[in-house]
């Protein structure tokens, strides 16, 4: 399992990263929301552990940010000394999973953490589109120009992992990692699949969306 800390107190990541290492967790750290914002461009987590009062960007604004603007779907537990309803109202209304308030009990916040990542990614976060490509990510049903578009469920994470990166260049290893995790396929198998999504969104259109960029790997393109 690896998880994102964002959090701007120094000693209490180092306290749970020590203790969650125990139980073979991985863990990535950032201090403020803006260094999550960043990390979350390039690297998949399975559960962010979010404070709330922080410097640069706060908890509530970064959570609202990412299931709004970027879609992320991952499960965030919001980890806090603020105790009001009032608090727990506008975290879980911002895209939180699940709250724990300062001080807490390190094994409690892994049993949270397992719950959580147990659960696996949210399926209500909604549609992410690039140009004339929309995606639902509820229903998975994907469109270019209103034109329904039959993808496997191979395509459809290839798909979802270029219109989410769009117009950035995606590496090959990156689109490994996010579609197979730690059971890769031979290069050979993804060639295929991405010829497989190529086929599928540009066949009925003039335009080719997605593009090949040799040596370095490959983009949806406006």
């Amino acid at each position: 399992m690896k998880i994102l800390i964002v959090e701007d107190n120094p000693q209490i990541i180092e306290t749970i990263s020590d203790y969650l290492s125990l139980e073979n967790i991985t863990v990535d750290c950032a201090y403020h929301g803006e260094g999550a914002i960043t990390l979350l461009k390039t690297q998949q987590y399975d559960v962010i552990v979010m404070d709330i009062m922080m410097p640069k960007r706060d908890g509530i604004s970064t959570a609202s940010y990412l299931r709004t603007q970027a879609h992320c779907d991952t499960p965030i537990l919001f980890l806090t000394a603020k105790d009001t309803l009032e608090d727990k109202v506008a975290a879980f209304s911002a895209g939180g999973d699940d709250y724990l308030v300062k001080p807490f009990a390190l094994q409690e916040l892994y049993l949270r953490i397992q719950a959580l990542a147990n659960r696996g990614p949210r399926q209500d976060i909604g549609e992410i589109c690039f140009a004339d490509i929309i995606i639902n990510t509820q229903t998975q049903v994907v469109t270019r120009d209103s034109h329904p578009i039959k993808l496997s469920r191979i395509q459809f994470l290839i798909l979802q992992a270029l219109v989410k990166k769009a117009p950035t260049i995606i590496s090959k290893q990156e689109l490994i990692d996010t579609v197979w995790g730690d059971e890769p396929p031979s290069s050979d198998a993804l060639r295929s699949h991405v010829y497989g999504v190529r086929n599928a969104i540009d066949k009925l259109f003039s335009t080719s969306r997605l593009e090949t960029i040799h040596g370095k790997g490959y983009r949806l393109k406006a």
